[in-house]
């Protein structure tokens, strides 16, 4: 999976952030909808825009964003 072929960032498009390519639905906003139990087909069901590439995109980028992160616990 190449992420970068669905997700890119433009400045003139929600200040910057991550997007799925020809939308205006940023990465974080997908999972938020995840993290609130939101299930794949009510994704797609409700932005017709996406598609199960384009999902699957986006948690490949996540992926690859967190590979050189740190875990921090409190």
């Amino acid at each position: 999976m190449n992420w970068k072929d669905y997700i890119h960032s433009d400045s003139k498009i929600l200040v910057g952030k991550p997007v799925v390519k020809g939308t205006r639905l940023s990465v974080v906003f997908i999972l938020g909808l995840f993290s609130n139990g939101w299930t794949e087909k009510q994704v797609l069901e409700n932005y017709s825009q996406l598609t199960k590439e384009s999902l699957r995109a986006v948690f490949a980028y996540v992926q690859e964003c967190m590979e050189d992160e740190k875990l921090i616990t409190a």
